[in-house]
């Protein structure tokens, strides 16, 4: 298991927990498809931690009743030439 994998685990098991939760405590609907926490997850673990986050972030940072929400996949990993 390499380090990298551990770290994005690492960043992945509060997103969990809170999935968990959430209903309990917040009876909100995402405005977004996939959910920023389905969206997080995946970030992470196709761009990695750092740019994961980054986009998870920015995508919570939209989360906000002036945007409209939608469909708003992951982006693919650009290959390097």
């Amino acid at each position: 298991m390499s380090i990298q994998h551990v770290l994005e685990e690492a960043l992945i098991f509060p997103i969990r927990i809170y999935r968990k939760v959430h209903p309990f405590f917040f009876h909100g609907v995402c405005r977004f498809t996939p959910t920023c926490s389905e969206y997080a997850i995946e970030a992470i673990r196709v761009h990695g931690i750092f740019k994961g986050f980054y986009l998870a972030v920015f995508r919570v940072l939209r989360c906000n009743p002036f945007c409209r929400g939608g469909y708003d996949p992951v982006p693919p990993k650009k290959e390097k030439l």
